[in-house]
């Protein structure tokens, strides 16, 4: 079962799902990706999803475009080297930041832990 956890408001905000994304849960996954469509900096973090397949990385993939079109700013936090493979051997990393923790994703969104 996937859980989304939002935290944050609309200059900043963190998506941290927990669970597989996969064709049976990613509608949770994409509901939430699009209820931070307007955020000007969203990390969201892999940490906790064990498994992705191609329904979550497209989810991934809207969540960016649409971020695009409101002038927003997305970077992925994922330490699970299965999900980092997928989205270098996919080109994900080359459209979106993609860092392998939370800490150089905050540096990246120019953040820090406190903030």
């Amino acid at each position: 079962m996937l859980e989304v956890n939002i935290e944050g408001d609309n200059d900043f905000s963190i998506c941290r799902p927990s669970g597989e994304i996969d064709a049976y849960s990613v509608d949770d996954f994409r509901q939430a990706l699009n209820s931070l469509a307007t955020v000007s900096k969203l990390l969201i973090d892999l940490s906790g999803v064990p498994f992705m397949d191609s329904a979550g990385l497209g989810a991934l993939i809207g969540s960016i475009r649409k971020a695009g079109e409101n002038n927003g700013e997305i970077v992925v936090s994922c330490g699970r080297e299965s999900l980092l493979q997928l989205l270098k051997t996919t080109g994900f990393d080359q459209i979106v930041t993609v860092t392998e923790s939370t800490s150089e994703a905050l540096v990246a969104l120019g953040k820090t832990e406190e903030q």
